[in-house]
This record gives C-alpha cells, sequence and structure tokens, in this order.
C-alpha cells in the first residue's frame, strides 16, 4: 500500500480534520504511517495563529523534505489559506490546499502524485463546510460543529482564514454522533472555530444541538471545546444542570481583563461581564460547599497588547486572581498581516510581553495547584485512556483533572468512580 503521513498542528479542530482526511486516504487505499523516510505523501495541516507558528510550519515542512526528499508534500490548514504563496516557495511543496478545497484534498494529493502542482485557496464564505470528526481514540472524539467567524477581533486572521461563521444542520452532525459511539467512544469533544456561534447557516440553535447529542445512545459524557462567554447563556447552563452529559469543565477567552484593551481588540463583553458569566456558572453548577472546586475553567489571555500599559495588565492580573480559573492559557500578542492590531504603532515591547506571560505563569501555576489541591480526595468519574507509560494508565475527570494508576487494560474505555489523588493535574498545557 501506499503510505500517507499527518503531522497537525494547533487546535482540536485540525485534529479533527486530519483525522477525517485520513479516513479518505484510507477509503483510496493508502496506509497511515508516522513520518518516515517511506512516506509517500505528507499532509501538514498547519496553524497560522502566531508568527512562531507560521515559522514552526515552515522547519517543519523542510525537515520533512529533508527525511524524504522523494515524499510529495500537501499543506493545509489556517497558514495553507493565508500564505499559500510563500508556502508553495519552501523547497520540497508540492500542493496548498486552502479552506474551500479541503474537501478535495485527497483528491488533488493523488493528482500531486502525477505531477500536478499548485494551490487553491480562493474560500467560499457562506456555502463550503468540511464534515470532521476524529477517530483513532478509543475513549474521546472531537466532533467539528461550526466552522468560520463573524466576530473580526482586533488581532485576529482567523475570518480571513476560515471565513464566515458557517455550521451543518444538527440531523447531520447527530449522525456523525452515532458514527462515533458505535466506534465504541465513550466521550465526544465539541470543537469549532466560534463553536457557541452555532446555527448561521440553519437557523437552529447551539441549545438544540446540545439537546439533540445529548439523546445520541452511546455516548456518555460531553465537553464544549471553547465558546465565547457572551454565547455560553444562562439558558445553556440551566439546562446542562438537569443531569446532562454535558460536564463542568469550560475553555472560556478572556484575552484582557481591562475594559480599554477589550474595547480595543472589539470583543463582545466587559470585564465585569465577564466576571459576572464565571461567577453565574459557579452559581448554577456548584453547590456552596463545592465553590471553586467543582467547575474547571481554562481561560484565554494575550498579553502585550498594542498600547497595553503596566497598569492595563495589572487589571487583568488582578481580575484573574479573582476569578480563580483551573489554568491559563497564555499568548503574547503576536503581530499579524492584515488585522488592524497589527497596524497601531503602539506595539509592545517583546521583553514586555515575556515579563509579563512570565507572571501569568506563575499565576496559572498557583491556581491549577490550588484546584488540585482543593479537589484531592472527593469521589468522581474517571474515563481511562490506552496510554501506558512507565506501567501507569491515565484518564480524566468530569472537571478535567488527569489521574493515573497501575496500568491495567481491563479498564481501558471505562466510567470508573475514583478517589482524586493530590497529584491529579490536567494536560491543558
Amino acid at each position: 500500500m501506499n503510505k500517507v503521513s499527518f503531522i497537525t498542528l494547533g487546535c482540536k479542530l485540525n485534529f479533527s480534520e486530519s483525522s477525517t482526511l485520513a479516513r479518505q486516504f484510507a477509503a483510496a487505499g493508502y496506509e497511515e504511517v508516522a513520518p518516515g523516510t517511506d512516506t509517500a505523501i505528507f499532509v501538514v495541516n498547519t496553524c497560522s495563529v502566531t508568527e512562531h507558528a507560521d515559522k514552526k510550519c515552515r522547519n517543519l515542512i523542510r525537515k520533512l523534505h529533508k527525511t524524504a526528499p522523494g515524499a510529495r508534500i500537501v499543506v493545509t490548514g489556517c497558514y495553507a489559506q493565508l500564505k499559500p504563496a510563500e508556502i508553495l516557495q519552501i523547497e520540497g511543496v508540492d500542493l496548498v490546499v486552502g479552506a474551500d478545497r479541503k474537501g478535495d484534498l485527497v483528491k488533488l494529493a493523488l493528482e500531486a502524485q502525477q505531477g500536478s502542482f499548485g494551490y487553491s485557496c480562493e474560500i467560499d464564505q457562506v456555502e463550503r463546510f468540511f464534515p470532521a470528526w476524529s477517530s483513532g481514540e478509543r475513549t474521546r472524539s472531537f466532533l467539528k460543529v461550526q466552522d468560520g467567524c463573524d466576530y473580526h477581533c482586533a488581532y485576529c486572521t482567523v475570518p480571513l482564514a476560515r471565513g464566515k461563521s458557517r455550521n451543518l444542520p444538527i440531523a447531520e452532525l447527530v449522525e456523525q454522533a452515532r458514527q462515533i459511539a458505535a466506534q465504541g467512544i465513550l466521550e465526544v469533544v465539541l470543537t469549532g472555530v466560534n463553536t457557541g456561534d452555532f446555527g448561521k447557516t440553519t437557523g437552529e440553535s447551539f441549545l438544540d444541538l446540545l439537546k439533540a447529542l445529548n439523546a445520541v445512545p452511546g455516548i456518555e459524557r460531553y465537553r464544549i471545546s471553547s465558546i465565547e462567554p457572551n454565547l455560553l447563556t444562562e439558558e445553556i447552563l440551566r439546562w446542562i444542570a438537569t443531569g446532562t452529559k454535558f460536564l463542568p469543565h469550560f475553555h472560556i477567552p478572556i484575552q484582557s481583563g481591562c475594559n480599554r484593551t477589550l474595547k480595543a481588540m472589539h470583543r463582545r463583553y466587559t470585564a465585569e461581564q465577564f466576571e459576572a458569566k464565571i461567577a453565574l456558572i459557579r452559581d448554577i453548577l456548584e453547590k456552596p460547599e463545592e465553590r471553586y472546586t467543582r467547575v474547571f475553567f481554562g481561560i484565554d489571555v494575550i498579553v502585550g497588547f498594542p498600547g497595553e500599559t503596566d497598569e492595563d495588565f495589572e487589571e487583568t492580573y488582578r481580575l484573574l486572581e479573582r476569578v480563580r480559573p483551573a489554568y491559563l492559557h497564555i499568548f503574547p500578542y503576536s503581530r499579524r498581516a492584515g488585522t488592524p492590531a497589527a497596524e497601531r504603532p503602539d506595539q509592545v515591547q517583546e521583553s514586555v510581553k515575556t515579563a509579563r506571560a512570565a507572571r501569568l505563569q506563575v499565576l496559572s501555576d498557583r491556581l491549577h495547584a490550588d484546584f488540585t489541591a482543593a479537589n484531592a480526595g472527593r469521589p468522581a468519574k474517571v474515563l481511562f485512556e490506552s496510554t501506558l507509560k512507565g506501567g501507569k494508565m491515565f484518564g480524566y475527570t468530569e472537571n478535567y483533572l488527569r489521574v493515573e494508576r497501575p496500568y491495567d487494560k481491563e479498564l481501558i474505555n471505562k466510567i470508573v468512580e475514583i478517589e482524586i489523588p493530590g497529584q491529579s493535574r490536567n494536560d491543558e498545557r
């Protein structure tokens, strides 16, 4: 069989799309293998959230070409959509496939094997949607429910790379969830570019989607991978609290705790509204004795946005101390061509960004240690995975603490009630 290798960079959405492409290559007679000298086609699914991400992609492509100079290299993903001509100039690249043609990638890649090179990156911002869900892991699947974004934040190139917000009908996503369940997978993570914006194409609501997926037999647990604070509504939260399969684990961006900066970023909420939303989630999903312990919050933060002063940063720091999330995703601002923020003259020095990111990392480590300590000794249900490392196996609680125990193959893909040990952690870092 011909051999194909996938290298996926960036978000869980890319992971779900790579997994779907792998199934399509398998249907065309290709065997998926780890990248090596006998690979016939490399598919590189790229990220472009920062300049560092672009550089990482370029270096990876050069390394693959050196490893297997006779292999075809096909590049897709956000970097491919934004800068196809730049990528095509990298030695070894045969084909660049943008968002509009991802559904045709296998066909285009096979043509590239016969000597047809080039790129196609004219994005259709309304109609095209590449359905995707991940397989290969026995315990968890990432289901793509939405793509694109209409928000146009001042720092972000995602609308340029992914197009307008769009989605499949609920009925089709439910059918995909049934296919996932048929593989024996117990947990599904809903993913998208702006996941909570689901419904722009079909006129359906995100809550209607959650309710429909909740009814799929065989799936025991759901997580929402990332959702804007203004889209996680009280109605959704109160429904989740009725005893659904949706877990107390939320990945929510704040980006800044300073209202002046939030306005400059073109975000759709204030710091006060964000803080009130976190409090509301806790009010609905936590009992008084569980305060700050049951719901796992992973919070996105950008440091060094143009014009951010020391006092602006301190506002963010103080808000995060008050909110007490379990983990922080910290991103030094990266200047991206084509965005309003890139044109601002008040860019923050890299050394200042680095120092601010380091302070937040220390805070994140402390907050996570506090969350772990507060959960120690509590009962929890853990879905164990097949990973074997040092004689140990791993699994995740409902509120996304990773726990380990001696390897026991009988527990793989089983949900087991345990007492949370003090060393539990998560792997979002």
